[in-house]
């Protein structure tokens, strides 16, 4: 198969593809926000956020004593007893959402040979970091010499997607994708490009990430870009971000397959883009950001105009919101002025690996509902932050089709693009 004809300009319409459509059939995730993918769309278009003191890990060492926790979570009422020791608390969380989202769309994995035809990736920047924690202080602080027979299976990066797999049936190709920041993007384009090209029919894929322990929160304070008030992207009196866990899962499916079998499709996952900065391993860059922006509308055969929103990064840090202003502006122009783009990160925190995941429900809901979520905690413009940032309320707006940014440290971009299901 050619590739794509790709236009000189993002600036043009970009893309002829022969490949084949991705559908999204299926929607779960859990967040601070709530248990359910429902649950945090609805507290995404109310503004409400996940945003607290700390509830779940001693804090008593920590400076920063707040983050985006799942809260009210008992992985005894969802796993059962004999498979639990299993699961470190990023596989609990990919697992539970996975069921929500396979649940919606309708599909038996086990069914036709659908399981040998379906992939599952699944991105998390720490993996179960609960469980090396936790071995950790047994062994260096209590002077335990005996490990938990089953550390390696709970740390590991690749048990979200094992456990998924195991559960559904799904004997494609299965990995974890482990980018920081820009996992799930990561993880979920290339479970698309997997459909675009055959390679497989089907993909559960997202991101999972439980993130909030002692030690990673005082990691993060060292490097001095966490908040101790809460998350206000964009605005003058940000002052960092603010930690958050949870897991966001989809399933993707072959357009026609989908349409033929009567399912509810969600969104389309149009295109991608991803780049990296090849520059610094903690401050971004304009031009590289802007390309994955620029790739994306290319890959989805988009025109800049065609985007009504943008799920941005938004990290509320001083690098991150004013370098992804500009590269918005030098992607879109003009028309960067009548876009829309908040930052969700502002209610459910910032879930590192799991970011772009539990974005994509904000995306897909902007598309299928016409509510663009807010910027929340927003006070007064920086002037170095001068789009339309959605402050502080969601706003109804019919979008035909939306980004989603994800940059990590190491100067990884991965940016989604998603259309409106016809």
């Amino acid at each position: 198969m050619p590739p794509p004809r790709r236009a000189e300009s993002g600036h043009k319409k970009t893309t002829v593809h022969s490949q084949r459509r991705v559908a999204i059939t299926g929607m779960g995730a859990i967040t601070a926000l709530g248990h359910t993918a429902t649950a945090t769309w609805a507290a995404m278009r109310e503004g409400r956020s996940g945003i607290g003191p700390i509830e779940n890990i001693e804090t008593d060492q920590l400076n920063v004593k707040i983050a985006a926790e799942v809260r009210g979570f008992d992985p005894a009422a969802h796993i059962d007893a004999k498979r639990l020791p299993l699961l470190d608390r990023v596989s609990q969380f990919a697992l539970i959402a996975a069921r929500e989202a396979v649940a919606q769309s309708g599909l038996d994995f086990r069914s036709d040979g659908r399981g040998e035809r379906s992939a599952c990736l699944v991105g998390s920047g720490i993996g179960g970091e609960n469980s090396h924690n936790e071995q950790s202080r047994r062994f260096f602080a209590e002077k335990n010499p005996r490990m938990h027979p089953l550390t390696i299976i709970r740390v590991m990066a690749n048990a979200p997607a094992c456990h998924i797999g195991i559960e559904f049936g799904l004997s494609g190709p299965t990995f974890a994708v482990v980018s920081a920041c820009a996992s799930a993007n990561h993880a979920m384009s290339q479970a698309a490009d997997m459909i675009r090209s055959g390679k497989v029919d089907f993909a559960v894929t997202g991101g999972s990430e439980a993130c909030v322990t002692v030690t990673v929160m005082k990691a993060w304070e060292a490097m001095r870009v966490t908040a101790d008030d809460t998350c206000r992207p964009f605005c003058k009196q940000r002052r960092g971000m603010v930690l958050g866990e949870g897991a966001g899962i989809f399933v993707f499916e072959e357009w026609e397959h989908a349409k033929a079998r009567g399912a509810t499709i969600l969104a389309e996952f149009a295109g991608s883009g991803m780049t990296a900065d090849a520059a610094d391993m903690v401050f971004p860059a304009e031009v590289t950001v802007a390309r994955a922006m620029q790739n994306a509308l290319a890959d989805g055969g988009l025109n800049p105009e065609d985007i009504g929103y943008i799920n941005a990064h938004g990290t509320a840090t001083p690098a991150n919101d004013p370098t992804e202003t500009k590269a918005i502006r030098r992607t879109f122009g003009t028309h960067a002025d009548a876009l829309a783009v908040s930052s969700t990160k502002s209610m459910h925190g910032h879930a590192l690996g799991a970011a772009g995941a539990l974005e994509m429900v904000a995306a897909i809901g902007a598309l299928r509902h016409g509510i663009l979520p807010p910027t929340m905690n927003f006070l007064d413009p920086d002037p170095a932050c001068d789009l339309d940032y959605v402050p502080n309320a969601a706003r109804e707006k019919a979008v035909r089709a939306v980004l989603s940014n994800s940059f990590a440290f190491g100067g990884l971009n991965s940016v989604v693009a998603l259309k409106k299901a016809d």
